[in-house]
């Protein structure tokens, strides 16, 4: 059974070529209202914590905890499940990505297993790492060659990971070519939204008791980092989430998740390409948020922030947010300017704005 779900993931990958992962609308400022959020889910099982999902085609990707992934058509409106283990380890995936061709996860903890689906009709292993202080927290790809994943630190800079071969290979950043970490510095697993990506252009954001976002413009070759007035501290504040809408308008949110209302100094927005921050809606709600989005064709007006206490929405490029629904949500991936597909606490479910 494991060999066939397998294959069948692999031949819905394949019908996912050259498709891309959102549907393309006009670039246009899109005019629905967003006063509200139809919330219809779609996959619910309470043994299972979601921060990981992505859209491939007409599909929906998971991987999450129990060493759970799965994939759902979302024309047909059915589910293919399985699980990967590793002898007696049983992973949890919080990072997944895609290429046209291949769909991956990425687990936290020690040792790290990064997953690719493979031509033998299963899961393929083709990085670990075993370093005690393994730990990473999301995964993105430029291009159907070129992907990167990001984690904490286990020397003195974030550990960043790069293939070059769509893939089957993954090299570890030397530390050589990082700006070296702050004490304290590292990352959170909440959401796979620790990495933006424009073009060459790449964002990464850290957090705990420093959150600065590190860019690179020559996707990975080369890095510089960046301040953020987030609110940091502790092991449990900064930056969880950041987003661009193009190459210098960019948002990122967080906070504090032992302190959820607190909405001092927990989202901020670049013009720049982020080389200077500004805080927004200081004191104002919504609070601690996982993770961040732009609407698509808003024009960069219109951003969505999940998080457990539930949905808001800026309609002014966040300089002042309401709630949509105290459902929550620990990650978010819109299909389009009025669907999104949100997973959390034992389920997935399809948003639909209006």
């Amino acid at each position: 059974m494991k060999r066939l779900i397998v294959f069948c993931l692999l031949a819905i990958l394949s019908s996912c070529k050259n498709q891309d992962k959102t549907e393309k609308q006009p670039e246009k400022s899109s005019q629905i209202n967003y006063s509200s959020v139809k919330i219809e889910p779609i996959l619910e099982d309470d043994s299972l914590s979601i921060r990981a999902i992505e859209i491939i085609g007409n599909n929906l990707a998971f991987a999450a905890n129990r060493g759970s992934f799965g994939m759902y058509n979302l024309d047909n409106k059915t589910w293919r499940t399985n699980t990967q283990t590793l002898d007696s380890l049983v992973p949890e995936y919080r990072a997944v990505a895609a290429t046209n061709t291949d769909f991956f996860m990425l687990s936290v903890g020690s040792p790290a297993l990064l997953y690719k689906t493979g031509d033998s009709g299963a899961m393929e292993l083709v990085y670990k790492e075993d370093h005690e202080k393994a730990f990473y927290d999301a995964m993105a790809f430029w291009n159907d060659r070129e992907g990167i994943a990001m984690g904490d630190p286990t020397d003195n800079c974030i550990s960043i990971i790069i293939t070059r071969d769509g893939g089957k290979t993954w090299q570890k950043v030397n530390c050589d070519l990082l700006p070296e970490v702050v004490e304290g510095e590292a990352a959170f697993a909440a959401s796979n939204s620790n990495i933006a990506i424009k073009g060459d252009k790449t964002w990464i954001l850290s957090g705990g008791k420093t959150s600065r976002v590190y860019f690179s413009a020559d996707k990975g070759e080369t890095w510089e980092v960046f301040n953020t007035p987030l609110v940091d501290g502790k092991a449990t504040t900064g930056g969880y989430t950041i987003d661009f809408y193009d190459e210098n308008f960019g948002v990122i949110m967080g906070g504090d998740y032992t302190n959820p209302e607190g909405n001092n100094g927990n989202k901020a927005i670049t013009k720049d390409a982020g080389r200077t921050w500004k805080l927004v809606a200081e004191g104002q709600k919504p609070g601690y948020k996982s993770s961040v989005h732009f609407v698509p064709n808003s024009g960069g007006e219109k951003i969505i922030a999940t998080g457990f206490s539930g949905i808001s929405i800026s309609r002014d490029s966040g300089e002042t947010w309401e709630e949509l629904s105290n459902e929550g949500f620990y990650t978010l991936r819109f299909k389009n300017d009025s669907v999104a597909y949100a997973a959390g606490k034992g389920q997935i479910a399809k948003l639909t704005f209006r």
